[in-house]
């Protein structure tokens, strides 16, 4: 019985949303859902794609992001370094990679609370 309960809270452990939402940025990118990615965000986002930098809200960030993936559709993305989660934060970088061109995306995470958010994303 007591291996049904530790069984039980490895599951419950294992679905715990507090870590980094690689996962869900992997699938976003390769989706080009803007939406899902800036939703990750905090409420204001430092971004800086293809030289183009500010500091954005939500609805401004998601609109300079899905005109990036209007004008670069269609790319695959993978992360190539996860840093070490902290009680401050982390940060990721991954490649976006279409039709031959590799696109650097670097990704800091602020932990609020227990969760953490995007601060930063850059693609260069």
């Amino acid at each position: 019985m007591s291996y049904f309960y530790i069984l039980l809270a490895s599951l419950v452990l294992s679905f715990s949303t507090s870590g980094i939402p690689h996962t869900e940025l992997e699938r976003a990118f390769n989706s080009n859902d803007a939406n899902a990615i800036v939703d990750l965000s905090k409420e204001k986002v430092l971004m800086n794609i293809l030289g183009n930098e500010g500091a954005y809200s939500q609805s401004q960030a998601k609109i300079v992001l899905k005109d990036f993936f209007i004008k670069q559709p269609k790319g695959k993305f993978s992360f190539i370094f996860k840093g070490k989660e902290s009680d401050s934060g982390s940060f990721s970088i991954g490649n976006y990679v279409v039709k031959g061109t590799t696109f650097r995306v670097t990704l800091h995470f602020k932990k609020i609370g227990s969760v953490f958010r995007i601060e930063t994303l850059n693609i260069e």
